[in-house]
């Protein structure tokens, strides 16, 4: 009984790990405390952001189609914002391999079957009462 517990929890670590984001910060940008992951709140436009905003950087996301969803991706652009102390992300894009993409990586194992999102991680000012 054990070993299964253990092989579940690797299983999940493994499937966690199936989204990487990479981030490229924007100018000079304020060095901030990192924000919990939860809290980062998505637009999915920059006209929803309710007031003053700064760009804090690029988040670019990638991961297999066939071990991650858009959750996933987003979650994973949350926590790298949030580390980088941007309290909010924009949206931007998220693409899909073609069909055909995914059945050649299902059927021969060779690559280009990611899933990419995009969006802007960016600190929104609060307002003072």
């Amino acid at each position: 009984m054990r070993r299964w517990g253990i092989l579940i929890v690797t299983f999940c670590f493994i499937l966690a790990g199936c989204v990487t984001t990479n981030a490229v910060r924007l100018g000079m940008v304020a060095n901030r405390p990192s924000v919990p992951w939860r809290d980062v709140v998505v637009y999915r436009t920059a006209d929803q952001v309710p007031g003053r905003y700064e760009e804090v950087a690029l988040l670019v996301s990638t991961g297999s189609s066939r071990w991650t969803n858009e959750t996933q991706m987003w979650n994973s652009m949350m926590q790298s914002a949030g580390v980088l102390g941007a309290n909010a992300i924009i949206l931007d894009a998220m693409s899909e391999p073609s069909s055909g993409a995914k059945v050649a990586a299902a059927i021969f194992g060779v690559g280009g079957a990611d899933r990419k999102g995009k969006a802007i991680a960016i600190y929104v000012y609060l307002k003072e009462h």
